[in-house]
């Protein structure tokens, strides 16, 4: 089957400029996150954080954003960390002034503001500053932007065709109920988005899905702690009959493997482990399994629910459950690569569907 091809710079500049656009005018909710149930992230989560008035920090309309895919505001107004471990957000631009959250490798946000080599940007929750010395802009930050965030689209009818091509006549792969969501392979049809049906080429009618863009956001001091106790928690407490705390987190990197590559050998199993446990152990990303699995914008199938339907069903397999194994005792077969995706042409190391990097 033909692929599609990645994403484009230009339709990156289309769903950074749309989310943003989506957003002018709209009255921020507050809500209860928690770690483990929070899907929510990417250029969504930077644009709305749920606590801020987004209107006061955003001062833009959809008038106002220049479309010209070259050069959008959206794009002028994208920030991405550039580091190997973890970014120090401040309440003031000073190296002395009080934390205020963090930002991982990869994490990316909006500029608010820019004064004497700071930033005062906003990524999910987190609004504060932070040195430019750390920091990507323009070109290099759509850049990386599209190298490591993804497109997802989510179902907004109560029931949507994936079909074999696009063509209202073409065979029906499955039908997805309202509100899930999955991988965008390519959005450039008006008509139709070609999204990734276990590891194939799915098309569905661009008519009945909401398309955005998704890239991994900080979080606050707050929200670091509540989900450290949160896991110490689960780790005192939790006990699933023969399994201990440590088969738990275990099971929860099975139930991942087997939704991102349940239809993989061995071999692509164990590198989308290994991936899990690199960022775990890089001290780049939230350093437990349930840090990085639950991280925003990373793991389409934890952001639908996919991978709790699984854990709490136990219905891996029994070789992703001994991926899982391998990879938490140190096996790799990728080095040290942290990420993947379908497999769409893009320098990498292939093992089965997916491209690792």
């Amino acid at each position: 089957m033909k692929k599609c091809r990645k994403l484009s710079a230009a339709l990156l500049s289309v769903a950074l400029a749309g989310c943003m656009a989506a957003q002018m005018g709209m009255t921020a909710q507050a809500s209860s996150r928690n770690f483990l149930d929070d899907m929510s992230g990417g250029v969504d989560a930077i644009l709305d954080p749920g606590d801020n008035n987004t209107t006061d920090i955003i001062n833009a309309t959809a008038k106002e954003l220049n479309l010209d895919l070259e050069q959008t505001e959206a794009e002028e107004r994208l920030v991405m960390a550039n580091v190997q471990n973890t970014l120090n957000v401040r309440c003031e631009p000073s190296e002395d002034a009080d934390k205020v959250g963090l930002l991982y490798k990869d994490c990316g946000g909006v500029i608010l503001e820019q004064r004497d080599g700071w930033t005062r940007l906003q990524s999910g929750n987190v609004v504060g500053w932070a040195s430019d010395e750390y920091l990507l802009f323009g070109e290099e930050a759509r850049a990386l932007a599209n190298n490591v965030g993804r497109m997802i689209a989510t179902v907004n009818t109560a029931s949507l065709r994936v079909r074999s091509a696009a063509d209202a006549n073409a065979s029906v792969y499955t039908l997805l109920p309202e509100g899930e969501i999955v991988d965008v392979v390519n959005a450039e049809d008006d008509e139709w988005v070609c999204i990734d049906y276990e590891g194939d080429d799915g098309y569905v009618s661009a008519q009945f899905v909401t398309v955005d863009f998704q890239i991994d956001a900080g979080e606050t001091m707050e929200e670091i702690k509540a989900r450290e106790e949160a896991e110490r928690e689960a780790k005192r407490h939790v006990n699933y009959g023969e399994y201990t705390t440590d088969a738990d987190s275990t099971r929860l990197l099975a139930a991942l493997i087997q939704c991102e590559a349940g239809g993989e050998g061995y071999e692509g199993q164990l590198a989308v482990a290994s991936v899990v446990m690199n960022r775990v152990r890089s001290g780049a990303y939230p350093g437990s399994i349930h840090g990085v699995i639950y991280a925003s914008g990373q793991f389409t199938p934890a952001m639908n629910g996919k991978v709790n339907s699984v854990y709490e069903a136990g219905s891996y397999s029994s070789s992703c459950l001994q991926a899982a194994e391998d990879a938490i005792a140190g096996t790799s077969n990728v080095g040290s690569m942290t990420h993947f995706r379908r497999n769409d042409g893009r320098d990498g190391l292939v093992i089965g569907h997916h491209v690792f990097y």
